[in-house]
């Protein structure tokens, strides 16, 4: 399978993966930004995506950045549909009580390509029964 970049700045970065086999390619940031404590910024990547046919881009937190800094991205995961063409940008959120500063040319987010199905919506009035029902937050237990 084959997805394109398209560099919207001379000085971005095509996404990368770290290893052959991860599932997640590293975004970079294409500017100097700091997002301050307890508060989020919107980073540029300077990239736009050609995904292929029948998949969707997820924007997901990298757990580095997580771990060590109280980073993740807020939407996460944050969608690429298909046709979207516009610039991949990263909602960074820091839970932290110290301002964060991210470099040009930084990791801040990775990209897993993932398939997905369009369903056909239907209106219906009758719900079928299981055997769980409406159980849910905690239902099946906690231990």
């Amino acid at each position: 399978m084959e997805i394109k970049f398209v560099k919207l700045t001379p000085t971005a970065r095509i996404p990368e993966y770290a290893h052959p086999t991860d599932s997640g390619m590293d975004l970079f940031s294409d500017e100097d930004i700091t997002i301050p404590a307890q508060s989020y910024k919107l980073v540029h990547t300077g990239i736009c995506a050609i995904l292929p046919p029948n998949t969707e881009g997820q924007v997901r937190s990298k757990s580095g950045l997580a771990l060590k800094y109280g980073l993740q991205v807020l939407n996460s995961p944050g969608t690429i549909d298909t046709n979207y063409r516009g610039e991949i940008c990263v909602i960074l959120n820091n839970v932290n009580k110290t301002d964060y500063h991210v470099e040009k040319g930084q990791k801040v987010a990775q990209l897993v390509v993932c398939p997905f199905y369009t369903c056909d919506i239907v209106e219906t009035t009758q719900i079928d029964t299981t055997d769980r029902q409406d159980g849910g937050f905690g239902s099946t237990g906690l231990k």
